[in-house]
């Protein structure tokens, strides 16, 4: 069973929605923890958050792949630049996720310790590979999640785009709203 010429099935749909709350929060949160200084209350649980939340998002956006390779996607709709675009910017974005999903392993386990996702299992680690690799992943982590954030808000507006002005079916077909 395909997704529609016109419509995502549901699971596609909240794949997507669910992506998008969990980079924005979990940026938000990254940016919010790192100032965090030891005496917090939340020093210790929102980094444990953000590593449980971001593993399992990882394990979410592989099955979105897999998903999406066996149920397929609606046609692209669009001028031939707006199409290669599109395409480009949703490789990027994988892209810099499972960059994301890497960096921060690599920073979270440099200590030899695994990562416990909330206290439901543990993803082992494989230590330190190389020197400073906490504070050299940390920093590539840094500027992925920033390249990442910009890419999301082009990519939201570009759906805008799409809806008031070119009044296609971009935006609609990803809130599970039928088109004509």
């Amino acid at each position: 069973m395909k997704n529609h010429p016109n419509q995502y099935d549901w699971i596609s749909i909240t794949l997507h929605w669910v992506t998008a709350i969990a980079v924005i929060g979990l940026f938000a949160a990254g940016l919010w923890m790192v100032d965090l200084n030891y005496y917090s209350q939340w020093y210790k649980p929102v980094p444990h958050w953000h590593k449980s939340v971001g593993l399992l998002l990882a394990f979410a956006t592989i099955f979105r792949l897999l998903w999406r390779t066996f149920k397929g996607h609606p046609e692209i709709k669009g001028a031939a630049w707006e199409i290669t675009s599109a395409k480009l910017a949703h490789s990027a974005m994988y892209l810099l996720m499972f960059s994301l999903f890497i960096s921060g392993y690599l920073i979270s386990t440099a200590d030899g310790r695994s990562i416990d996702v909330f206290n439901w299992f543990s993803v082992p680690a494989l230590g330190e590979l190389f020197e400073n690799q906490a504070d050299i992943a940390g920093e590539v982590h840094y500027y992925l999640a920033l390249s990442l954030i910009a890419l999301v808000v082009i990519h939201a507006i570009a759906a805008l785009k799409h809806h008031f002005i070119n009044k296609d079916n971009t935006l609609t077909k990803m809130l599970g709203v039928k088109y004509k």
